[in-house]
């Protein structure tokens, strides 16, 4: 009716740009149209995005790396694949859209350069592609396998968790796929929504056999990524998606090893300690910088790295130091690494604890799309959680 058509109008010129131009058209049914201008679009301006929630702080080159080039993470990605290219014949890399440099252009100029024998396409089957990179394992070669999104890793899940990660203990040692890696991107991007910003970490920490790893930066990616193709176990290898361009650093041109399951202090303090990986590592850092300033209160920040095995020592040290632990990451709260930290700590720190552990991450939901903003464990969610912690 007529009453409907003219709050239809009203919507529209309420949310229609104000430069467009309208114009009414009467039918001859009486009943009131639009018409938008030539230049006018029939959807709303798309409003920005919101900016990201963390700052990212940059880290210092170590000087016995040597020279440097400036480089987002993505570009250390590709600089630690090339490396590995180069020193090891039998590498080669596969996956969905590898061939021509992958979504994240991570293996750009790679089949270039190393031809189509070593760096090609798959079709679009995750348990094929883990499948396939166990058997390359298996004969010898090193297999680096890349899993489009982290959120589709799981069709694989059988292959990685009953096939990869058994292999080894199941033969005895007489044979293994040692040599696999799986590079998949992960972590929220600001508008990911359900199935590109998961964090599935926790899924496979439940499985012994396995390493898994995420980095903070392109400094650490690439020393990491590279650890992980010599390690002689299967590795899941997630980058922070959020991070291959917003993180810029002066990485290394030649290859360099990071050790694994080593957590890293990042920031040494004396009241709270912080634990958290990837891109919450930041996130934190920004929290503990906020907390000295305003609550007087000295956090010391680690970052994980390594979540299976992960270094128990450094965090309960840590935590021996400082009585207080909080832990943040974006993946649902139950069932998150989270709660094995907690668990580890509680038992090994019981005497030192001046307050409750606690764990700032996110929703039992899925991971939503307009209400990302609310869903990860911001600073400020942190930042209340110190300030409970202290008054204990």
């Amino acid at each position: 009716n007529e009453a409907a058509m003219m709050a239809a109008v009203r919507l529209l010129l309420r949310t229609g740009s104000s430069s467009s131009s309208f114009s009414c058209v009467h039918s001859g049914f009486g009943a009131t149209l639009l018409r938008l201008s030539p230049s006018c679009s029939s959807r709303p301006k798309t409003q920005k995005r919101h900016a990201a929630h963390f700052t990212y702080q940059p880290d210092p080159v170590p000087a016995e790396y040597g020279p440097t080039v400036k480089m987002n993470l993505f570009q250390s990605v590709t600089s630690a694949l090339d490396n590995r290219l180069a020193t090891d014949p039998t590498a080669v890399i596969f996956g969905e859209d590898v061939a021509f440099g992958g979504v994240f252009r991570c293996t750009v100029g790679l089949r270039d350069k190393y031809g189509k024998d070593r760096v090609f396409n798959t079709p679009l089957c995750e348990q094929g592609i883990v499948g396939f990179g166990i058997g390359v394992a298996a004969a010898g070669a090193t297999a680096i396998a890349e899993i489009q999104f982290a959120d589709y890793i799981f069709p694989a899940f059988d292959q990685i968790v009953n096939e990869a990660a058994k292999y080894r203990y199941r033969s005895g040692n007489l044979f293994d796929c040692g040599n696999l890696t799986i590079r998949a991107p992960w972590g929220c991007v600001g508008h990911g929504s359900l199935y590109h910003s998961q964090s599935p970490e926790a899924f496979f920490a439940h499985c012994p056999g396995l390493k898994i790893v995420v980095p903070r930066g392109p400094i650490q990616a690439k020393g990491l990524l590279l650890s992980c193709f010599a390690d002689k176990n299967p590795c899941i290898f997630f980058e922070p998606k959020i991070l291959y361009r917003a993180a810029v650093e002066q990485v290394p041109t030649e290859p360099y090893h990071i050790p694994l399951s080593q957590a890293e202090v990042v920031q040494e303090g004396s009241d709270m300690t912080f634990v958290a990986w990837g891109t919450q590592v930041h996130v934190m850092r920004e929290v503990a910088t906020m907390a000295q300033e305003k609550l007087g209160v000295s956090c010391e920040v680690i970052d994980l790295r390594t979540i299976l095995p992960w270094d128990v020592e450094t965090i309960c040290k840590s935590v021996v130091k400082t009585g207080r632990l909080l832990i943040s990451h974006e993946a649902p709260v139950t069932g998150g690494f989270a709660a094995e930290i907690s668990s580890t700590v509680q038992e090994q720190c019981f005497l030192n604890l001046e307050a409750p552990i606690t764990r700032v991450c996110g929703y039992d939901t899925p991971f939503p799309h307009i209400f990302e903003p609310f869903y990860i464990p911001d600073k400020w969610k942190c930042f209340e959680a110190v300030k409970r912690m202290i008054s204990y």
